[in-house]
């Protein structure tokens, strides 16, 4: 699973600015080799664009359906949407609270947009599962095995990753994966979704991973890569590992305007 591109709030649905533009570009180049099966993004225009500007770079999906869902969007702001992040953190000090766990007024929780990020999650497994069981009663499941890595696990981070992360969540990377599924949405939705995956899923995180790199919200693109494994279909006690959390090398060339703040 991949994840990237953030801004703030979802009322105001501006496209993606020229930097942003690179920025996708940039995504879309790093991640040319990796063969998705399936790609769901915000249906907020800045996320579309951005995932049809990854697709466009991509050597193998370029014709590959994208799959909007407003269970991806950023967090709501309510009365601070399309304002500026000190409007938002005035707000919390008046009430005398922070960033992120203040809501404006009409805005969504973080137990809420949580709870968003829980049913595309558990969408995304019972899609894994069915994928699964299709591909048994279409051909056995010998016929799983007939691939080779190289044709599918094509990531460009492994390099900065132990042989160990990579294979404690899956049963070798040289087996076919079910599925391949890129996921594009908001930075705020995102930190929020990885908070589900560790405090409620036991995710596996990188042993090299700080607490703050954790807490913090991803650069624009920014890259996370997880592996899912479903013992058996069983929904309920998904495996996580974490491969990589909001990756931006790809960013490097790109300009030192293009690095995002750290935002709540």
């Amino acid at each position: 699973m991949f994840m990237g591109f953030y801004s703030v709030g979802q009322g105001v649905d501006e496209p993606l600015s020229a930097t942003g533009f690179r920025q996708a570009d940039a995504a879309g180049l790093f991640l040319s080799n990796v063969k998705f099966t399936h790609v769901f993004s915000s249906d907020l225009l800045r996320a579309k664009q951005t995932a049809a500007t990854i697709l466009g770079k991509n050597k193998f999906c370029k014709d590959l359906e994208i799959k909007y869902d407003a269970r991806l969007r950023e967090r709501k702001y309510g009365v601070a949407e399309g304002r500026p992040l000190t409007d938002l953190k005035a707000m919390a000090k008046t009430a005398g609270e922070q960033c992120p766990s203040f809501t404006p007024s009409g805005g969504e929780t973080l137990d809420e947009v949580r709870e968003r990020a829980r049913d595309f999650f558990e969408f995304l497994c019972r899609l894994a599962v069915e994928l699964e069981q299709k591909e048994q009663d279409m051909h056995g499941a010998a016929s799983r095995s007939s691939g080779t890595a190289e044709e599918q696990l094509v990531f460009p981070w492994t390099n900065h990753c132990s042989e160990a992360e990579l294979s404690s969540g899956s049963s070798g990377t040289s087996e076919i994966l079910d599925a391949n599924i890129l996921v594009v949405s908001h930075g705020a939705y995102m930190r929020n979704w990885i908070g589900y995956f560790v405090s409620d899923l036991n995710c596996t995180l990188p042993t090299n991973l700080t607490k703050s790199q954790l807490s913090s919200v991803s650069p624009n693109t920014g890259v996370s890569h997880f592996i899912i494994k479903l013992e058996n279909g069983n929904l309920l006690k998904p495996e996580i590992t974490c491969v990589c959390l909001n990756q931006d090398s790809h960013l490097v060339d790109v300009g030192a305007e293009c690095v995002a703040p750290k935002v709540f």
